[in-house]
């Protein structure tokens, strides 16, 4: 398998790819009214996506939420390809897009701590290891047994 990454956008009409890939991620994607949303979502929001050859390893999703911040609305990499600089090389992408739209803020929504999750703990690892902060955890955003962590990174 090449280690090469190209990573693209801002594109649109990415949803059936995305969803595809989505799919292969159970254990972050495993809510069906979520997921089609995501995949709805790629079709119309600004999305950059990592292809190493032809196969599809990771996107970002992004979406406009005020004059100031752009979110990170959905993004994902497929398992096999952690760790190897994929998500990092897309939220770069991201940041230089919102900072090019005049944001001075991206954000994000993940499953908080107080719900002890192993594949959530990497998640939260990554995003603040790539510059975000925590901000706040909102238990009643997605129900509590889903506690919602909203995390910041200044641009």
């Amino acid at each position: 398998m090449s280690n090469k990454v190209e990573v693209t956008g801002p594109l649109e009409e990415q949803g059936r790819h995305v969803e595809t890939l989505l799919r292969g991620l159970p254990d972050w994607f495993g809510i069906e009214q979520s997921l089609v949303e995501y995949a709805r979502a790629a079709d119309e929001l600004p999305t950059f996506v990592a292809h190493s050859g032809e196969s599809l390893v990771g996107f970002v999703t992004l979406r406009r939420t005020s004059e100031a911040a752009m979110e990170v609305h959905v993004m994902a990499v497929r398992r096999d390809w952690h760790r190897r600089g994929v998500g990092r090389r897309l939220l770069e992408a991201a940041a230089a897009f919102a900072r090019a739209g005049g944001c001075s803020l991206l954000h994000v929504k993940t499953l908080g701590p107080s719900e002890p999750d192993e594949s959530y703990a990497a998640t939260r690892r990554f995003y603040e290891a790539t510059g975000f902060m925590p901000l706040e955890e909102i238990p009643g955003l997605w129900g509590p047994e889903n506690p919602c962590l909203l995390l910041v990174k200044p641009l």
